[in-house]
């Protein structure tokens, strides 16, 4: 609750939140945010819940010339059912919509951390590695969590059950726990885990990984092969009821998901029984892996070549060229490639998590544990006896399952945040987690102490102290530290001013007619959606290769093209009004080659690099410097019915015959 009250206050604090008017509130959802709330707006409007969802499932108000079933394309399912949630409980006569949707988001946020919390707890036994954990997740909140710059994110919905599925794992692989635990660990993963795969589309990439890390741990025999195959089960389950209730959604079924815990279930039915230990019995588990990683890749090219689906084209080729594997002109890719969340971490990252301690601890933490599971592996391979039961004195902290599992997936979550920076958000939150089970954990410290042959001072003691010492003075220095900056960022009122903007929104909502089509910026494209409802001609969504060629074309008004080219697309796209953005038409980009004019330039062939020198091969100015000049050709294609500081908007003329 208190993490949640924070957020709240720190939100209206940056946007000054209650003392402006509806329009600019829903000016500060940018982007893609501006969509989805813009459908909780629509579903309130709707005169009856059924009436609503019909029309969100056969919206054609959106996007001209296109219908589109946006509960699916969009995930929109948090929407749905925050839209019940505000009737039902009668908060229309107690609270303002947007603060109930934001408020439902902030609570998640809680409970996030609350997960977090709990997991921590559950790896070291006590609550202090709890109260560490959430210290560092707020302190890096800059890369724990984009909540603060887009609050309708799906993420931002979908990774608080993720956390609480993997709480209830955790809970779930302790050797020790009593059969109602167990149980109520199994419920809670299961609804946690189906609950994930419906509010965010990529969500089974992110359980693709935990089955990799799973399988890794039965494949060690680090755990009951029965416990880990139920979760398998719950894998299956979600699936197919996913697939069902998401309008047959067949980027499910060909999902490497699927094909993996498939692989999984056939060859643990191909099993042969052998006696545990023998030369048989190792070769036996060899194959068996090969077995599984051979069936998961064919299971899902057979898949992808009986169910129809739209295939995610533009993310392969993104990878290609992102590996250095392909090259390319396209503007798409190149656009993708020059976003700062899809790059490599920069030092800065690193800076960040040294200053607060929390990459110096987990790097430690995280190297005592591999080095303890390997350790545990090679017993195993050498057929050495292992312990039912392992005690403090022991030192053996990886023998322990749910460490394994956890280890197992920061590496693979780590591996993909050193390549595509975006990914930190889903890393770093364990991060904070695993470095606070650690320092707090006395099992990890005997390890270490028993590694060292320490005989100075008796190890148990010292590592009980240490449990409590270290977590306390880590905690003493960050609260000196940076608790007076989070207090000076409650107090600071900041401001959020877009004039321009507000009175571009303004001008359509009392100019522009209702069968108005705009066409701009999918960023701008989404404000207007929100703002004004009226249709635009693209969306800020690169889910859907025909969404993103819409946006290719339409950024064309940036590039050195002829009127009549630019005015064939827009008329194609049915559009009425064109929307010029000062910011991008006069861009000064900050890295070489990535405004958007460059890259279209380079797209059409009209900048061709040769050893470091840029010729120019266009017979046409561009487009957006050109139709602010108001003459012949583009007078008779384009009429500027309003402009300010940052935008231009033209309405687009019907014309008989082209001039040139």
């Amino acid at each position: 609750m208190m993490y949640a009250l924070y957020l709240s206050a720190y939100h209206e604090r940056k946007f000054w939140f209650s003392n402006r008017q509806e329009l600019e509130r829903e000016i500060t959802f940018q982007g893609d945010s501006a969509i989805y709330y813009s459908y909780y707006k629509d579903m309130l409007k709707a005169p009856s819940f059924e009436r609503g969802v019909y029309e969100l499932t056969h919206n054609n108000k959106t996007v001209s010339l296109k219908t589109i079933n946006a509960v699916q394309q969009m995930s929109l399912y948090p929407e749905l059912m925050a839209s019940v949630l505000y009737q039902a409980t009668g908060s229309s006569e107690i609270i303002e919509p947007v603060y109930f949707y934001i408020g439902i988001v902030f609570g998640l946020q809680g409970i996030y951390v609350t997960a977090l919390f709990v997991t921590s707890w559950l790896m070291s036994g006590t609550w202090l590695a709890g109260m560490l954990t959430v210290a560092w997740f707020i302190i890096n909140r800059v890369d724990t969590t984009r909540i603060e710059h887009s609050i309708p994110l799906r993420e931002n919905w979908a990774l608080p059950y993720f956390a609480c599925q993997v709480a209830a794992l955790t809970g779930y692989l302790k050797s020790n726990l009593n059969s109602y635990g167990e149980r109520f660990c199994y419920l809670l993963m299961s609804a946690s885990t189906y609950t994930f795969m419906m509010v965010w589309e990529y969500s089974h990439y992110l359980l693709f990984l935990q089955a990799i890390s799973l399988f890794l741990l039965d494949s060690f025999s680090l755990e009951q092969s029965d416990k880990v195959h139920e979760v398998y089960k719950i894998y299956i389950f979600s699936l197919f009821l996913g697939y069902l209730l998401q309008f047959e959604n067949s980027a499910l079924l060909v999902s490497p998901l699927l094909s993996l815990v498939v692989a999984l279930m056939l060859a643990k039915c191909l099993q042969l029984n052998v006696k545990k230990g023998t030369f048989v019995a190792k070769i036996m588990k060899v194959i068996n892996f090969y077995l599984v990683c051979t069936l998961t890749v064919t299971l899902n090219i057979i898949m992808k070549m009986f169910v129809p689906h739209k295939e995610n084209g533009h993310m392969l080729k993104f990878l290609e060229v992102k590996f250095g594997l392909n090259m390319t002109k396209n503007f798409t890719m190149n656009w993708l490639l020059c976003q700062e969340s899809l790059q490599a971490p920069s030092q800065d990252f690193f800076l960040r998590l040294t200053q607060s301690s929390l990459l110096p601890f987990y790097i430690l933490v995280l190297i005592i544990c591999f080095l303890s599971m390997i350790q545990v592996i090679f017993r195993r391979i050498n057929d050495k006896s292992l312990k039912e039961t392992v005690t403090l004195e022991d030192g053996r902290i990886g023998e322990r399952p749910e460490i394994i599992y956890h280890v197992i997936h920061t590496i693979l979550l780590g591996s993909l945040a050193m390549i595509i920076e975006g990914l930190k958000y889903l890393w770093t939150p364990y991060v904070c987690m695993l470095a606070a089970f650690g320092v707090c954990s006395p099992e990890l410290w005997m390890t270490l102490f028993k590694w060292l042959r320490l005989r100075t001072v008796h190890p148990v003691l010292l590592a009980l102290i240490l449990s409590m010492a270290v977590p306390t003075i880590i905690g003493l220095s960050l609260w000196k530290e940076f608790f007076p900056r989070l207090m000076t960022e409650l107090m600071e009122l900041q401001e959020f001013y877009d004039p321009d903007t507000v009175e571009l929104m303004t001008w359509i909502k009392r100019q522009a007619p209702v069968a108005a089509v705009f066409a701009g910026s999918p960023q701008l494209m989404g404000v207007i959606k929100l703002c004004t409802g009226w249709m635009v001609t693209s969306l800020p969504l690169y889910n859907d290769d025909d969404l993103l060629k819409r946006n290719e074309n339409i950024y064309q008004i940036y590039s050195k093209r002829s009127a009549e080219d630019i005015y064939k697309i827009l008329t194609s796209y049915k559009a009425s009004y064109l929307i010029v953005e000062d910011a991008i038409c006069n861009e000064v980009g900050t890295m070489r080659g990535c405004r958007v004019k460059d890259l279209l330039d380079i797209a059409n062939g009209h900048v061709v690099c040769e050893e470091g020198d840029k010729l120019t091969y266009s017979k046409h100015g561009r487009f957006c410097h050109e139709v602010k000049i108001n003459y012949s050709p583009y007078v008779n294609y384009f009429t500027r019915v309003y402009w300010n500081r940052s935008y231009f908007v033209y309405k687009i003329n019907t014309v008989i015959s082209f001039q040139s």
